[in-house]
């Protein structure tokens, strides 16, 4: 029985101004990530982002990024380890606050952005931020790009991992996301995402840029909440999952775990 978890990135909206359509999306996915104020979001966002996905049964996890709310945390930034820790702690603590008071749970720990992508290549950083969760929460689960250094030390220090893979993102022969600055990095066509999500989920591989099937494990698919059609693919996606034969689950719901 196949099986997959489907996450989006969520609570991004801060202030006044509104990003992404949450509430509508929500009774499609499984596993909700939700900003932590550092790149997007703010307390009344955090709380109302927690109410909603309590209310549809969703699981939460914290969506931690690099403090660049102009960046959307999409752009590097020189941080030491040590600040990577700092920033995962107490942002992780902050959602968690909300999940708490709220009579709810935390699921998992999914970082954002740029700082995600540097933990896939940087082991340093890596072992930063899974010290982090860890020492906050061993029972958390820690999501990485599939095949990353952050899932490798993220078991390292003893913590239960999910593999990520994305339906709208092209890979690079290495295995990591094409960068959002070259015109090829977003799949544009939505049965193009659905065929390759499957094709992950099932056969374990990615077609490249550079045009050679990579392996990929996918124990878990990002889709995201703030495109045009974001939420007619949603919908898409949960029915092509189910017309393939695989179990939509939570991710904390693993077999054989």
């Amino acid at each position: 029985m196949y099986q997959v978890d489907l996450n989006c990135d969520m609570g991004e909206s801060f202030g006044a101004y509104q990003i992404g359509c949450d509430e509508e999306i929500l009774p499609y996915i499984t596993s909700a990530n939700i900003a932590c104020g550092f790149h997007a979001g703010d307390p009344a966002t955090m709380r109302k982002t927690v109410q909603r996905a309590l209310s549809h049964g969703v699981e939460i996890g914290a969506h931690p990024g690099l403090p660049d709310l102009m960046g959307f945390g999409r752009r590097n930034m020189a941080i030491s380890p040590q600040e990577a820790y700092d920033m995962v702690v107490y942002q992780v603590g902050a959602l968690n606050g909300f999940i708490q008071a709220e009579g709810g749970v935390m699921q998992h720990v999914k970082p954002h952005g740029a700082l995600y992508n540097m933990a896939a290549t940087r082991e340093d950083l890596a072992r930063a931020i899974a010290e982090a969760v860890y020492r906050v929460n061993p029972e958390l689960i820690l999501v990485g790009l599939a095949g990353s250094r952050l899932i490798e030390q993220g078991k390292a220090v003893g913590l239960r991992v999910r593999n990520e893979v994305f339906s709208d993102r092209t890979y690079q022969q290495d295995g990591t996301l094409t960068p959002r600055t070259q015109p090829d990095a977003l799949v544009t066509s939505d049965e193009q995402a659905v065929r390759q999500v499957i094709r992950m989920v099932k056969e374990g591989k990615v077609l490249s840029q550079q045009g050679t099937d990579i392996a990929i494990q996918a124990e878990t698919v990002c889709i995201h909440g703030d495109g045009k059609h974001a939420l007619m693919f949603a919908r898409h996606i949960r029915e092509a999952l189910k017309a393939a034969d695989i179990a939509v689950q939570a991710m904390k719901h693993k077999n054989n775990e």
